[in-house]
C-alpha cells in the first residue's frame, strides 16, 4: 500500500480540550530526569513526548529505551530517527540497573529501537538488560516492550528465558493501515509473536492507536484478534503527530468512544484495558503484572 502524501499536507485538526495534559512536575520527576541525563540513558517517555510521564515518574514507574536512539525502521507515526545505529553499548544494562536501584523504582518498562542490523535483533542485549536489572533490583518488576525480531521465535525465546513479568509488543493499528503506518512490520507476524509469548506463560500485552483513519469495526476486529492470540492486557490511546514529517491526525476520538472500547475489551475477556485519549503503552504498567 502506497503512502497517501496528501494526508501529510492537510491542516492538522485543532487539539480538543480533553487532549490537554498537565506539565510534568514533582520532586521524584525532577530526580529521575536528572539521573537519566547523568547516566546517558534514553527513555521513550521523553523521546515520544509522552503526556503521562509526570504521573508515571512520580508514581515510581519509568519507561527506558535501550540499544540507542536510532532506529533501523521508519514507521510513519514515530519520531525516533531512522538512522544507522551506533555500536551496541554493553555497559548500558549495568548503568540502567544501577539507575533503577538508585531511584527505588517499583516497576520499570524497557523498550528499544528496532535493530535489524544485528543478527539477533538485539535479543541477547535484551536478556542481559533484564538480568542486570533483576540482579540489582530483585523486588522491581519488569515489563519489556519488544520489537517483532522479524518473527524469529528463537530471538523472542531469548527474551522470554530472562523472565520479565510482562512482555508487550504493540500492534499499533488495524490490519488495513499496517502497511502504511508500520515500516517492515506485518500484522500477522505481530500476532504470532504475541501468541508465542502467551503460550510461554508470560503476560502478553499489546497496544493500538486511534485517529489514523480506522473504523470502529476494524478496531473491534483487531481487539478480538489480540484476545484470540492470548493477549491479556490492552492499551488504546489517541495518535498524536510527533512532528510535521509524520502522518497527521485524521480524527480526535472522544472520551466516550474510548470508554466504549474499554467496555468491549473487558467483555471480550481482557484482564486489563487502559483506554482513554492520553493513554500510552506503559500507562499504569505497574498494575498489569497482576494479569
Amino acid at each position: 500500500m502506497k503512502l497517501d502524501t496528501t494526508e501529510i499536507k492537510k491542516p492538522q485538526p485543532r487539539l480538543p480540550r480533553w487532549m490537554k495534559a498537565q506539565l510534568p512536575k514533582g520532586k521524584r520527576y525532577v530526580q529521575l530526569k536528572s539521573l537519566i541525563e547523568k547516566h546517558d540513558l534514553n527513555t521513550i517517555c521523553t523521546s515520544g513526548n509522552c503526556p503521562n510521564r509526570g504521573e508515571c515518574w512520580n508514581a515510581g514507574t519509568a519507561s527506558f529505551m535501550i540499544l540507542g536512539n536510532k532506529c533501523t525502521r521508519n514507521c510513519r507515526f514515530c519520531s525516533v530517527p531512522n538512522l544507522i545505529p551506533d555500536p551496541v553499548d554493553w555497559e548500558e544494562p549495568q548503568r540502567l540497573a544501577e539507575t533503577i536501584k538508585r531511584l527505588q523504582l517499583n516497576h520499570c518498562v524497557i523498550t528499544s529501537v528496532a535493530r535489524d542490523d544485528l543478527e539477533d535483533g538485539g535479543a541477547a542485549f535484551w536478556a542481559a538488560t533484564i538480568r542486570a536489572i533483576k540482579s540489582e533490583n530483585p523486588t522491581t518488576t519488569i515489563e519489556v516492550l519488544i520489537p517483532d525480531f522479524n518473527g524469529k521465535y528463537e530471538d523472542v525465546k531469548t527474551v522470554i528465558d530472562a523472565q520479565p513479568e510482562v512482555i508487550s509488543h504493540n500492534m499499533e493499528t488495524v490490519y488495513r493501515l499496517t502497511p502504511v503506518i508500520r515500516n517492515l512490520a506485518r500484522y500477522k507476524r505481530s500476532l504470532n509473536v504475541l501468541q508465542y509469548v502467551a503460550e510461554a506463560g508470560i503476560v502478553a500485552k499489546s497496544g493500538i492507536m486511534l485517529g489514523l483513519g480506522e473504523t470502529r469495526d476494524e478496531v473491534l476486529k483487531t481487539m478480538q484478534d489480540l484476545k484470540d492470540a492470548g493477549v491479556k492486557v490492552l492499551t488504546v490511546g489517541q495518535y498524536l503527530q510527533p512532528n510535521s514529517h509524520l502522518l497527521k491526525v485524521k480524527e480526535f476520538i472522544t472520551p466516550e468512544e474510548f470508554k466504549f472500547y474499554e467496555e468491549e475489551g473487558l467483555k471480550m475477556g481482557f484482564k486489563y484495558v487502559e483506554s482513554s485519549p492520553l493513554v500510552r503503552s506503559s500507562y499504569h504498567a505497574e498494575r498489569h503484572v497482576n494479569a
